[in-house]
């Protein structure tokens, strides 16, 4: 991962002062390549180096990797020691380099100079103050609220969501490996758990799974490895009608004769590991339909029944541009 720092930025105090990995330090570390790409792209002559320009300007939008660490990671857990600003005004800023990132990704294709030149210029300008404020405040305030066990926790949460290098930091803490089903075990919630499930990511009561299956936009039913319906969810706008009746029931004799046929075969190769997916659109009472069927595997890639889902995307197909403001009066 260090493979971008020279010996002297590798051996500079201010990084000397984290272990190796230390999510700081990472940071630390992914400011550096920031700053040499900001360099390059500011020394550079776009209209003269345009591939090289776009390859720079790619590695840059990188970025997003140190910015969802820091609101998916880092925020939580200032959160959690009572700092909330971080949260609300260095995402804003994050959000501001986003737009500006944007803006030069639409004009690339075009060669529209101009609008590059000057979505660089407020991006450039948000990433460097960013940085200024990460290095003299973030981190080191960050330092003196968390805990250590705060960020062996906060190292294996980074790994799902990436770093700017190719080749991943070192482990912290080097000389141990905390499995991350323990990690969140140990983690101290603002809730409860008493009464709920862990599930891969989270806790939910029985009320709360009900919640989602009844309120989302989905008709869900799953059939398991013997065939049989085992569950559907009772959404009030239901594309296709269920009944109690059905659970039990063979799923060959849940579809009209002229569509058993493609269902079974969709079974078949499910089974025989050949396909995972199978998805059809049709029209229906007005509306357009999107029907999928999904494999369920465990993790040893056992076959254990399928999940029908069918939405109406009827006004979803419709959309056109973007909405980002609430549209409510």
């Amino acid at each position: 991962m260090s493979e971008f720092l020279s010996k002297e930025e590798q051996e500079a105090p201010y990084l000397q002062k984290y272990p190796n990995g230390h999510p700081v330090r990472v940071y630390l570390e992914e400011n550096i390549l920031i700053s040499k790409l900001m360099k390059q792209i500011s020394n550079m002559g776009i209209e003269n180096n345009y591939e090289e320009f776009k390859k720079v300007f790619n590695e840059l939008c990188k970025i997003e990797k140190h910015y969802a660490r820091k609101e998916n990671q880092l925020f939580p857990y200032l959160e959690k020691y009572g700092w909330t600003s971080p949260s609300q005004n260095m995402w804003a800023m994050h959000d501001v380099v986003r737009e500006k990132l944007k803006e030069v990704r639409v004009a690339l294709p075009n060669k529209e100079l101009l609008k590059i030149r000057n979505s660089l210029i407020t991006a450039l300008g948000t990433i460097n103050h960013i940085m200024q404020v990460e290095e003299a405040r973030l981190f080191p305030n960050a330092m003196n609220m968390l805990e250590e066990q705060d960020w062996k926790e906060m190292r294996e949460g980074d790994e799902e969501i990436g770093w700017m290098f190719d080749t991943p930091p070192a482990r912290y803490p080097a000389d141990e490996y905390i499995h991350p089903s323990k990690l969140k075990k140990a983690k101290t919630l603002p809730f409860s758990i008493d009464d709920k499930v862990h599930f891969d990511e989270g806790y939910l009561n029985m009320e709360q799974v009900n919640f989602i299956l009844k309120y989302i936009p989905v008709d869900i039913t799953y059939v398991d490895e013997n065939d049989r319906v085992v569950f559907y969810n009772r959404g009030e706008d239901r594309v296709f009608p269920r009944s109690a009746g059905i659970i039990g029931r063979e799923v060959k004799f849940c579809h009209p004769p002229k569509s058993v046929d493609t269902v079974l075969r969709i079974l078949e190769e499910f089974k025989k590991g050949t396909k995972d997916v199978a998805e059809f659109w049709i029209n229906f009472k007005g509306k357009f339909i999107h029907i999928r069927y999904f494999a369920i595997r465990d993790k040893d890639k056992n076959y254990k029944g399928v999940i029908e889902m069918s939405q109406d995307v009827t006004e979803i197909r419709a959309l056109q541009g973007e909405q980002r403001l609430l549209d409510w009066e």
